[in-house]
């Protein structure tokens, strides 16, 4: 097997696991959608597609999620976290909501992928943790072709609806269990690992 190959073997295996986790977390009180986050992914095609298409929304059939942290970003959209799971693995998976408070369609959706210009456009590519204690920052996973372990597709978020997101970090030491997790154009928030 040629080291190209085994890389392709490596980026489908973290999409597999981030894949589990979703449907873990699903299992145990989540919105259908967040099931469906991590196949975004499988579509790197359609990343690249016209920004016409709306945002995926989040199920309204389960109950409410629980609310870890919230963060205030631009014109009435808030960040609501709702997980931050450490893994066996080394990985730590954050997961939440992108509400639109505000009475307009919340459109921009670029800055959010942060430096992000090619593998992950309309994406939370952008995220960062950061260890406060250790004095260390963990970007978003990157798989071996550079699209990141997170959330992509994203293009709108029209007043009253939200959006669900998930973004992949490489896990600080085992001693850390409050990190700062930080979004572009959003507040910094406080949240606690879990796991």
């Amino acid at each position: 097997m040629s080291m190209r190959q085994k890389a392709k073997v490596r980026g489908g295996a973290a999409v597999a696991v981030a894949a589990v986790l979703a449907l873990a977390l699903a299992g145990c009180g989540g919105d259908g959608e967040k099931a469906k986050e991590p196949t975004k992914s499988e579509t790197p095609q359609a990343q690249g597609s016209s920004p016409q298409q709306p945002a995926p929304t989040a199920s309204k059939s389960s109950g409410p999620l629980e609310v870890i942290a919230t963060a205030q970003g631009p014109s009435g959209v808030v960040l609501e976290l709702n997980s931050a799971v450490r893994d066996q693995d080394g990985y730590v998976t954050v997961s939440g909501q992108i509400k639109n408070t505000g009475s307009t369609t919340f459109s921009n959706i670029g800055p959010l992928r942060g430096d992000e210009k090619t593998a992950s456009p309309a994406s939370v590519a952008g995220a960062s943790l950061v260890d406060a204690v250790g004095k260390k920052r963990y970007l978003v996973l990157r798989d071996t072709e550079g699209r990141c372990a997170c959330t992509t597709g994203l293009a709108f978020i029209k007043a009253g609806e939200s959006a669900g997101f998930f973004a992949q970090f490489p896990a600080p030491p085992a001693t850390t269990t409050e990190v700062v997790f930080g979004l572009p154009t959003f507040a910094a928030a406080t949240i606690k690992i879990s796991g």
